[in-house]
């Protein structure tokens, strides 16, 4: 058998020259730009009362 054939077991991985780092950072950096950004949140305080707000007759 050449040093160049296989021996019958698989590798536990594909080597193509990415390392495990580049992989995570490609696998974040989809995430970020596949998610949609969020609402704005509502605003919840109280509207300021109106100063020269008068009552009807």
């Amino acid at each position: 058998m050449s040093a160049t054939q296989s021996k019958g077991q698989p590798l536990p991985f594909a080597v193509a020259g990415v390392s495990m780092r580049d992989l995570l950072a490609a696998g974040e950096a989809a995430v970020l730009i596949s998610t949609p950004p969020r609402a704005p949140e509502p605003d919840l305080s109280e509207p300021a009362p109106a100063e020269d707000h008068r009552e009807a007759a």
